[in-house]
């Protein structure tokens, strides 16, 4: 081992964990001292640079945020990456606008610690080359550039590397196309691009492309003079007009009909545009950013998009991930969303539970954010002040559960369980779960919240099912 490579601390009370994460870190060459307690760290720290700290918030004495808090007043400023296996979601936020690097739950991937250790090592050595002699700026200040977009919400690679994008494009007039499914925010990606923009004082104009019918695109899109056609009666601004010297967005840009699209480009190639039924030129003097669920390279190929359409669009493409591919956001945003539900329906603020985040977690979200809205809405409103219950299907498909409808005749005839055979397996799975919590019933990670019930339902079925704890 060089005694030169970066070192790492880790403090968990937990020794597989410690001995675990610095077997891990070891491998990939780097030097690691272990600590079972903060103050077991605070007593006996290493007297070299420390490049980050790997923290679980759970601390025996003196918590993980705790000790964050004390480092952050000295003269060195460690980059903190929080671990713990309580996915306390409030903690969760508190850890990050007090400037952790990043915020895993267990279990986590390698990979994933892996990343975030790189990234502190990283930073760390960037500062040291920029600014030898200055102190080191609080951790919140070195995220602000990547955080400080108000409405996107969540700590994910995959959402870090497109603000990142948003940040490098926005200050250019360059066109920006934003590619991802539905319901995944690429709406608050161009609302974002024009508030980093020097457009931002003027409008951000927004058209759905695919509502607007054939014969009032160009009116739409360019306006019209009076008496160009029947019901022109007064003069009308179109939506170009309407964005001078601010953003145009495009939204669904594939929809628009490919006999019109033509219209459309000749405008983004010249910048300037006519009135329906005028023949003063008028200046087009806009950014466009549009947007599009498709792929638009097989559009193209499909002859449903125009090539040299999609090439003026494609200057600056962003790609927005699925929330399945970034389902490490869930927490965060299932909070913002039951935060701002409480407010707009008026009503108890729910309970977020550790079984909760897990049932959210585990599905693949194919409407993907606004999906997950509208389900915690629902939640919210059955909650009354207690507990959320997320209902979700148990694959990541859409399903109707109004209809199961008839089997394919190929297909296996399927499994079933007798009512005892479905009995036995509750009862086991009852006893595994008060096993694992050591018969704790109420509180986080206790056997009611794991479960998802209240601890009154609980005790009811473990006298039910003749549960007793072994002596």
């Amino acid at each position: 081992m060089n005694e030169n490579n970066p070192l790492v601390c880790v403090i968990d009370d937990e020794s597989s964990i410690r001995e675990s994460l610095s077997n891990l870190l070891h491998s990939v060459g780097l030097n690691v001292q272990a600590f079972a307690s903060a103050q077991e760290f605070l007593t006996s720290r290493p007297r070299e640079a420390l490049s980050c700290l790997v923290l679980d918030v759970q601390l025996p004495g003196i918590s993980g945020l705790d000790l964050q808090q004390k480092l952050a007043t000295g003269d060195a400023q460690v980059p903190v990456i929080f671990i713990t296996g309580y996915g306390d979601i409030p903690m969760t936020v508190r850890a990050m606008k007090a400037g952790a690097i990043e915020f895993l739950t267990k279990p986590f991937r390698d990979e994933d610690l892996l990343r975030a250790v790189d990234q502190a090592i990283g930073r760390e050595v960037e500062q040291l080359k920029n600014k030898p002699a200055q102190k080191k700026p609080y951790p919140e200040d070195e995220l602000r550039s990547e955080i400080s977009f108000p409405e996107m919400v969540g700590k994910s690679a995959a959402l870090r590397h497109v603000l990142q994008q948003v940040e490098t494009v926005a200050s250019s007039d360059s066109t920006v196309l934003i590619l991802g499914e539905t319901g995944t925010g690429k709406e608050l990606i161009a609302r974002a691009v024009h508030q980093r923009s020097r457009r931002r004082d003027k409008p951000l104009i927004r058209v759905n492309c695919s509502s607007i019918p054939k014969e009032l695109f160009e009116s739409e899109f360019f306006g019209h003079a009076r008496g160009a056609f029947t019901g022109a009666i007064k003069d009308r601004a179109g939506r170009f007009e309407a964005a001078a010297g601010g953003t145009l967005f495009l939204d669904e840009v594939s929809e628009i009909p490919l006999e019109l699209q033509s219209k459309l480009l000749r405008v983004l190639q010249e910048k300037c545009y006519e009135r329906v039924g005028e023949e003063r030129t008028r200046c087009a003097d806009v950014r466009i950013v549009a947007a599009s669920n498709r792929d638009l390279k097989k559009e193209v190929a499909a002859g449903r998009f125009r090539e040299d359409l999609y090439y003026r669009l494609n200057v600056f493409p962003l790609k927005v991930a699925a929330l399945r591919e970034r389902k490490e956001d869930i927490p965060l945003l299932a909070t913002h969303f039951v935060e701002l539900l409480v407010k707009q329906l008026r009503c108890p603020k729910p309970r977020l539970t550790r079984a909760g985040i897990e049932t959210l977690q585990g599905y693949d979200w194919p409407g993907n954010i606004r999906e997950l809205r509208n389900v915690i809405e629902r939640a919210v409103i059955f909650a009354r002040g207690g507990a959320l219950d997320f209902d979700l299907p148990a694959t990541g498909s859409s399903t109707d559960l109004t209809s199961f409808g008839a089997r394919d005749g190929d297909q296996a005839e399927a499994k079933y369980l007798t009512e005892s055979e479905m009995q036995r397996r509750k009862r086991e799975n009852l006893f595994a779960v008060l096993q694992k919590t050591g018969w704790r019933i109420k509180g986080v990670d206790g056997a009611a919240e794991l479960l998802g019930v209240k601890p009154t339902t609980l005790i009811s079925r473990i006298e039910k099912m003749g549960l007793k704890r072994p002596a």
